[in-house]
């Protein structure tokens, strides 16, 4: 063995851990894990539809996360950046939706229920759409207020206007 290769292995040696350091932080950044998001109970066939279309049409990010892949997969599930940002098509009505003092906001034609978490996220629900849809957004990601326009394109492109009856 001559000096020349010694040292050319300990330089091999030496990059593996910080190649492996490299390996994990990609592996552990939010656009590549799956998130653990329980789909809602069967919904009708009807509704399940429409929400298979809108699974078709959600954005590949949001707020500037990459679209993550669910666990359990569901055409009734989605999400960004692991569960920052996670969607739920074909929920039953929610209560607060009785609610008229509940706060609501309009984007790209799609009325949404505004529901404050305890964890400081926000949950917003789709009304006025024959499918209600949620979306649950962590507290760091509640703060862009372009999180709904692409979420709200792709609702208006696949779930009719009408009062769901689920």
């Amino acid at each position: 063995m001559t000096l020349h290769r010694r040292p050319l292995r300990v330089r091999i040696v030496s990059a593996v851990p910080a190649v492996l350091a490299l390996v994990a932080v990609a592996a552990c950044s939010p656009g590549d894990t799956e998130a653990r998001v329980d789909p809602p109970p069967a919904p009708p066939a009807k509704v399940a539809g429409f929400c298979a279309a809108l699974h078709e049409e959600l954005p590949e990010t949001v707020a500037g996360l990459a679209r993550t892949g669910t666990e359990p997969r569901s055409a009734l599930t989605a999400a960004w950046g692991g569960s920052a940002i996670v969607l739920r098509c074909g929920i039953p009505k929610p209560p607060a939706m009785a609610d008229e003092k509940q706060e609501g906001v309009h984007v790209n034609g799609v009325a949404w229920l505004l529901e404050k978490l305890d964890d400081g996220g926000f949950r917003f629900t789709t009304g006025m759409r024959e499918a209600y849809t949620e979306v649950v957004v962590d507290k760091e990601h509640a703060t862009d207020a372009g999180m709904l326009v692409g979420l709200s394109t792709a609702v208006a492109a696949t779930v009719p206007v009408g009062i769901s009856s689920y």
